[in-house]
């Protein structure tokens, strides 16, 4: 190990938390992973979402128009995080293909940055709730200092890895079931006390049903391409080239529990804007209980934020800072940094303009997600030269470190969904992928040979779907059956150091 250390000292690409996961490494499964994403699907800004739905229509189409939107966004996830399950590769590794060794950092790293934007506003609304428990409790009030203490908490849970993610959403998901379906009934004995029923009310807002289907790709799109983060430590089926059984661990989380779930909480969040006029929960908490009741539920919506922070922002956060300093940030040393870049942004401000920024940084993303999707699925037909994205003079060096096709593409797409706020998703991801694949198709692959398209996509560059995994040992990559149980003392056939 200590040899392996050295080596990777050696090369500005390589530190043990970015490299390929083998599958005997790979320990989620399937209630595991359901529970991860109910955990990171109960967030209090889909309330407020259900709040700005429920403002312009009534109760129904707009509950209809989020679960189809979260379907969909759903169904996009599960193309990008076939780059976890197949090959065991962090996104920002994989992005060295479509945007070069260097180049990944630009979209990587802006990644990185949103998802501890939104490790601090989820800590923010965290520490509210922790606040208001011991104000009640005690008469002491200051948030800032439960914000720095549910941070470092939140912080030490991440650095300890996956398995403790893992662990702790396990008991935050049927908790956070239970006290959303609890508010639902608080709620509704509310805006019955108050004369109006929740399935005639509509505000006096005016936006589009169809911006409201929109909302949420602009919260999800960097998970969306952060996903291969989480669903390489994810059990899959080896040796098959079935996309559907490979992956079958994947569906009922994110096609079933991630729209449910975001359906369930914005559903509450418009109950609660009819019922009291203010779409959150630690609001109506402290407005509407005392004693040992409000206690629970604070320390419920507390868990909601924890559970939300862990798998979706300071994961990915760490590993696209990781990629960046790497060899010498270290995973834990990223979850830190994370903490701090998502504190120093101030959260709390961006909070109230939550939508703005939900606009501009989802437009940005959306062109990233198109590219990948492009490059991953047409371009390469899922095939990588997986011990090439850890060499620092190897095809994907391309032009001094950068695929133009990518930077290009993303800087063009990206500014048209900008320009385009409203509709910024549906503008973006298409102009990205057409972009991009023309780009490739003519400027770069001419010039730059890419193994894995040049083998007439030859199984050699697939992982898991040939029953394979790339294991990185102290001479290089080698190449090994799934279930092999120890390294071949052979010289690997690839070597990056």
């Amino acid at each position: 190990m200590d040899f392996q250390k050295q080596n990777i000292v050696k090369n500005h690409l390589l530190e043990e938390s970015i490299l390929p996961i083998a599958n005997k490494n790979k320990t989620i499964g399937n209630i595991g992973y359901i529970a991860i994403w109910v955990g990171m699907t109960v967030m209090l800004v889909l309330y407020q979402f259900g709040a700005q739905a429920i403002a312009s229509h009534h109760i129904v189409p707009s509950l209809l128009a989020i679960f189809l939107g979260f379907f969909i966004m759903g169904a996009l996830m599960l193309l990008s995080a076939d780059v976890g399950t197949e090959h065991g590769l962090t996104n920002a590794v994989y992005m060295r293909a479509p945007f070069g060794i260097y180049g990944t950092h630009f979209p990587a790293v802006s990644k990185g940055v949103v998802a501890a934007i939104w490790f601090g506003i989820q800590t923010y609304l965290g520490s509210l709730a922790l606040n208001g428990i011991f104000e009640y409790l005690t008469g002491f009030d200051n948030w800032i200092i439960w914000y720095i203490l549910f941070g470092i908490v939140q912080i030490i849970n991440t650095a300890l890895g996956i398995k403790a993610v893992e662990r702790f959403a396990d008991f935050a998901a049927p908790v956070l079931i239970l006290i959303s379906i609890w508010m639902y009934f608080f709620l509704n004995d509310i805006a019955t006390l108050n004369g109006i029923n929740i399935w005639t009310f509509v505000g006096n807002e005016n936006t589009p049903l169809f911006l409201i289907f929109l909302t949420n790709f602009s919260l999800w799109t960097p998970l969306c391409l952060d996903l291969p983060n989480i669903t390489r430590y994810l059990k899959v089926d080896t040796n098959t080239m079935s996309f559907s059984k490979r992956n079958r661990n994947l569906y009922i989380a994110q096609l079933v529990a991630l729209p449910l779930v975001a359906v369930l909480l914005t559903f509450i969040g418009a109950i609660a804007f009819a019922a009291t006029g203010d779409w959150n929960p630690i609001n109506i908490i402290q407005d509407n209980q005392t004693g040992f009741v409000l206690v629970v539920l604070l320390a419920l919506v507390l868990f909601a934020q924890w559970s939300t922070n862990t798998a979706a922002n300071v994961i990915p956060a760490a590993l696209a800072f990781v990629n960046a300093g790497a060899p010498f940030i270290s995973y834990k040393a990223g979850v830190v940094i994370a903490g701090l870049v998502g504190t120093l942004t101030m959260p709390w401000l961006i909070l109230d303009n939550i939508m703005v920024f939900l606009g501009y940084y989802g437009g940005a993303l959306s062109a990233v997600a198109g590219i990948v999707i492009c490059d991953y699925y047409v371009i390469r037909k899922r095939r990588l030269n997986v011990p090439e994205l850890y060499k620092v003079n190897g095809q994907y060096t391309y032009s001094k470190g950068f695929n133009w096709a990518g930077m290009v593409s993303w800087i063009i797409a990206g500014g048209l969904a900008i320009w385009q706020l409203e509709y910024a998703y549906i503008v973006g991801f298409p102009a990205g992928f057409v972009l991009y694949l023309v780009l490739m198709k003519t400027w770069i692959l001419p010039r730059y040979p890419q193994a894995e398209i040049d083998s007439g996509f030859d199984a050699e560059y697939l992982a898991t779907s040939v029953g394979k995994d790339w294991v990185y040992t102290s001479e290089g990559f080698v190449r090994l059956d799934c279930n092999q149980p120890k390294i071949s003392s052979q010289k690997p056939k690839e070597e990056i150091v």
